[in-house]
């Protein structure tokens, strides 16, 4: 891990009351000097605005940071049309998009087949994300019409393209065991969130995704770590409820521990916090890594 290494990003909410307020704040992030601007997926929400559509107004408003869906959901959003999606925002960006997918949350299962879309089991759920990641990839990258016989995607004869503009990387969200296997033997990035998977629980995290890793044939080192960290401000204790110099010194240590290469504040919805958090976290944590 080295000070240039690290990036700083944070997932923003939108409101279909304030519709103006997400692409804003991603104008901001970019002034203040992030590197990512991220937006969760929740199609099933009526009191969200559209994922994608809020991403091709950020990228038409922006012209350096990198936009990320954090994450796609995968159940509603059919690989064939993610991967063009994801080519057209590249292209539209000048090589900014990077892909995040998820599987779907269980617990919103139902939401999901209400609008629709599959009803799978946990374990169908990851078959389906590594079946998908195969379409995608062929979409963007064959030279001749896509053939795909999966048990949960079927291509027959499909043309490719788009291709992005860059070699877009692919993150997933995993907590369980046979995701975070699948992490490392498919994915270019990891991206858990620290109220669901606290700094404690990531060495072993770590650990499975190393090891799919090596098993597949790839190194670690190729699949990049994020974390979504979420806190406030302040004299509490416990991870990220401190003050800036606190916040600091905690995500410098799961940088240099972890290898956590990214951070995205969790819900950031205020630009005071956006504010803070680029003039007193972040170049203190870039100094204590370099100084390490």
């Amino acid at each position: 891990m080295t000070v240039h290494d690290l990036k700083f990003g944070a997932l923003l909410e939108s409101s279909a009351d304030r519709p103006q307020d997400v692409v804003g704040l991603a104008e901001l992030m970019e002034e203040l000097g992030f590197d990512v601007v991220s937006l969760s997926d929740h199609p099933y929400w009526p009191e969200r605005l559209d994922t994608v559509a809020l991403l091709s107004a950020i990228v038409a408003r922006t012209t350096r940071i990198t936009v990320l869906p954090n994450l796609f959901n995968l159940p509603l959003r059919p690989p064939p049309v993610v991967a063009r999606t994801a080519a057209t925002l590249d292209i539209l960006s000048g090589g900014r998009f990077e892909l995040g997918l998820g599987t779907g949350a269980q617990q919103m299962w139902a939401a999901v087949v209400a609008e629709g879309g599959p009803r799978r089991t946990a374990g169908e759920s990851i078959d389906a994300l590594a079946e998908a990641v195969q379409v995608i990839r062929a979409l963007w990258t064959s030279t001749r019409d896509v053939e795909f016989a999966g048990r949960h995607y079927r291509l027959d004869g499909v043309k490719p393209g788009p291709a992005p503009l860059h070699e877009v990387g692919i993150w997933f969200g995993a907590y369980q065991p046979r995701l975070l296997r699948l992490t490392g033997a498919l994915a270019d990035g990891w991206i858990p969130s620290s109220p669901f998977l606290p700094p404690e629980a990531l060495p072993a995290a770590n650990r499975l995704i190393d090891d799919a890793a090596v098993a597949a044939g790839r190194s670690p080192e190729s699949v990049r770590r994020g974390y979504n960290v979420e806190g406030s401000f302040g004299t509490g204790a416990g991870f990220l409820r401190g003050s800036p110099a606190v916040w600091a010194e905690q995500l410098a240590e799961v940088a240099l521990e972890h290898r956590i290469d990214t951070f995205f504040l969790y819900r950031a919805g205020a630009a005071d916090v956006l504010r803070r958090f680029a003039a007193e976290v972040v170049p203190a944590v870039r100094e204590l890594v370099a100084r390490a």
